[in-house]
């Protein structure tokens, strides 16, 4: 049961993409009264669209997971330059071990290990690394995975999908993303419903599990 994860870690390479893969399932975390911690490991300064603060990320990130009810302590937000984090691979596997050693996190969610994004595959293995012995979960992010096995869902309730897209319209400077929309949100978790037999869920893939 998800509800039996007390302390969870959220590793996002950019600013979104959490909220992205997992957002319905930290929403439902934190009802059930979870610790959530969100590590954004890129705000993608070089990629913000023109006439915007280059730090608009780490505004829009900190609104959002606030709306999925994360609290403000329990995000962390670094500055690791987008398209680049497989050049500082040892860096983050030693902000991953730093925070390991400083918290006990039964649950750590990461990009599937077959995205085929650079920043997502760094950060997807790193995690793997640092917290090989701690349940993993893959999160779904399809227009990046080249394959993608839904060997774990997670039921949600609309209300929890309302929530990931009001987290998700936080994002002003990544608007008009088709993935960013509440159609696509909606038709994702009732495909993955479908699958699970419930109204709406989110798909992960099972990495590391300890029982």
């Amino acid at each position: 049961m998800i509800s039996n994860f007390k302390d969870v870690l959220v590793l996002a390479p950019h600013t979104d993409d959490g909220e992205l893969g997992a957002g319905g399932t930290i929403n439902r975390l934190v009802e059930n009264g979870s610790k959530v911690t969100y590590l954004a490991f890129s705000t993608a300064k070089e990629s913000v669209p023109e006439g915007m603060p280059n730090d608009i990320l780490k505004t829009e990130v900190r609104a959002a997971t606030k709306k999925l009810g994360i609290n403000e302590n329990n995000l962390i937000i670094k500055d690791y330059q987008v398209r680049k984090l497989n050049y500082s691979r040892q860096e983050i596997l030693e902000d991953l071990i730093e925070l390991r050693r400083n918290n006990q996190f039964d649950l750590v969610l990461v990009p599937s290990l077959n995205d085929i994004h650079q920043d997502h595959q760094t950060i997807a293995n790193e995690g793997l690394r640092a917290f090989k012995n701690t349940t993993i979960l893959g999160y779904e992010l399809i227009w990046n995975n080249l394959t993608f096995d839904t060997t774990c869902f997670v039921s949600l309730e609309e209300s929890n999908l309302k929530v990931k897209c009001e987290a998700l319209k936080e994002y002003n400077s990544q608007a008009g993303r088709d993935y960013m929309s509440e159609e696509f949100v909606y038709a994702l978790a009732k495909s993955r419903g479908v699958q699970a037999g419930v109204a709406f869920a989110e798909s992960f893939e099972v990495i590391r599990l300890y029982l």
